[in-house]
């Protein structure tokens, strides 16, 4: 059994808390009235998987968004629709960040993403405390840089080849099933995060059980 040297996370739903609902509500006020359809809380298609993937440009989402709501739009526009996705940045989620980095594990993101999103978890807005995402990791893999998108297997042996280990050295943590499945699959490390449970327990609990067993 390999030692732990990576873990990598999802963004929404484990790091930050996720809310489908407050984003569709956003993007309804935009003008897209059938929101609640067109967004999903794991996996985006149409323009919103697109853009996901990297298949459009923030410009090209925008674009598209237009002909949708019959609106002109911005970026900042957008910006706030997509980030309504998150309700909260809980602060034991990050402090177990730089507890998890003190104990010497390389830490990753992993993230089914967009522009938009984006623009404010890399601003120093993201804490509250004038950090930005990438001040809590190591690495930040994202769907629309790498145009592949979870679950698709290809996603998590390139983050596998870029970190330079094995797959039974990563410890994966999402809230979507398929996505963990297809981590799985290939031999990864994998904690489901479910609503409401205590992943951060779990996730110190899994860790210290390797270490043990070293």
């Amino acid at each position: 059994m390999g030692k732990i040297k990576d873990v990598i996370f999802d963004f929404g739903g484990v790091l930050v808390e996720s809310n489908q609902q407050q984003a569709a509500e956003r993007f309804k006020k935009l003008g897209l009235k059938d929101a609640d359809k067109r967004l999903d809380k794991y996996h985006q298609t149409g323009i919103f998987g697109d853009v996901e993937e990297g298949k459009i440009d923030s410009d090209g989402f925008i674009n598209e968004l237009e002909k949708l709501t019959g609106r002109k739009l911005t970026f900042d526009m957008c910006a706030y629709a997509w980030q309504g996705y998150c309700s909260g940045v809980p602060q034991r989620n990050l402090d177990l960040l730089k507890k998890l980095r003190k104990e010497g594990y390389r830490l990753c993101l992993l993230s089914n993403n967009n522009p938009f999103f984006m623009s404010w978890a890399r601003s120093k807005e993201f804490d509250g405390c004038g950090h930005s995402l990438d001040y809590y990791l190591d690495h930040i893999y994202l769907s629309y840089e790498m145009k592949m998108v979870k679950p698709d297997e290809r996603i998590f042996k390139a983050v596998l080849s870029e970190e330079g280990i094995s797959a039974d050295e990563a410890m994966f943590i999402d809230d979507g099933e398929r996505n963990i499945k297809s981590a799985a699959a290939i031999g990864i490390h994998t904690i489901l995060v479910k609503e409401g449970e205590n992943w951060q327990s779990e996730l110190c609990k899994q860790l210290d059980e390797f270490k043990n067993k070293q």
